[in-house]
């Protein structure tokens, strides 16, 4: 199933007011606080879903949010939570490899939660240069993906995250699409998929998109407080590199304030 299909089929499961899926807990909260501070600034939220970490972005006082997703299921979604919310948030259904009714320099961040994912190696790049257009000097990239070594780590096929490799290694896997599932605590369960890129396939694509400096990296996984939370949703995984988080400027940003992960 392609990743547009799969999302408009899917789309009432990800809709939420509240952190619901795994990733929400272990994934972006470190992706609020990689992107800092946000009062002020113009935020695009590419592959922004039903709209759950732009409606963040934007309560946490961003000037405008911009979202960009494939799916009109989950864009209509998005769109009914801005009416309800009134936050005044901008979604377009769009391709993250061509965003051409984009501004180049529009926009002092741009986030993507996992979105590449779902983009082969040269799609990913693309998107990234796309971004590097987009961004005004001394703005900020943040994107997360599951943990490259994830599905060659944990292969048993069990919640509340996993994908199905399908017996190939890290190597051999690579640009290759798996499928697999991620669980809510209310017992819910959301099909999602993976092409399998290396370390070394992303930050390829960023030097070659022009994002030069060192990034920042992060490694998350399942911390304490989640497990005093939920003991048993979260103990299946704990121990194991669930998600990447990454942080990639261009010259000329300033030292940012760092936000608490919620």
């Amino acid at each position: 199933m392609d990743t547009e299909t799969l999302y408009d089929a899917n789309a009432g499961k990800w809709e939420r007011r509240a952190p619901s899926s795994l990733s929400d807990f272990t994934g972006r909260p470190a992706v609020f606080e990689l992107c800092g501070d946000v009062v002020g600034l113009d935020v695009l939220d590419l592959g922004a879903g039903e709209g759950y970490c732009s409606r963040i972005l934007a309560s946490h006082g961003a000037k405008s949010v911009t979202g960009v997703e494939l799916s009109a299921e989950m864009v209509a979604a998005a769109r009914r939570q801005d009416e309800r919310l009134g936050q005044g948030i901008t979604y377009h259904q769009g391709d993250a490899t061509e965003l051409a009714q984009l501004a180049a320099g529009s926009f002092d961040l741009v986030a993507a939660v996992f979105l590449y994912n779902y983009l082969t190696v040269e799609q990913m790049t693309r998107s990234f240069a796309e971004v590097r257009r987009l961004l005004r000097a001394g703005g900020a990239f943040v994107f997360a993906v599951p943990h490259p070594a994830l599905g060659f780590i944990r292969r048993e096929h069990r919640p509340p995250f996993y994908f199905d490799v399908e017996g190939c290694g890290y190597f051999s896997g690579a640009n290759r699409q798996f499928q697999g599932e991620i669980s809510r605590r209310d017992g819910g369960v959301l099909p999602v998929q993976m092409i399998h890129k290396t370390f070394g396939d992303y930050f390829s694509a960023l030097a070659s998109s022009g994002f030069t400096a060192l990034p920042e990296i992060r490694e998350l996984g399942v911390l304490p407080e989640h497990l005093a939370l939920d003991h048993d949703f979260f103990a299946p995984v704990r121990d194991l590199p669930l998600h990447l988080a990454v942080r990639a400027e261009l010259p000329g940003n300033a030292p940012r304030s760092k936000r608490p992960a919620l």
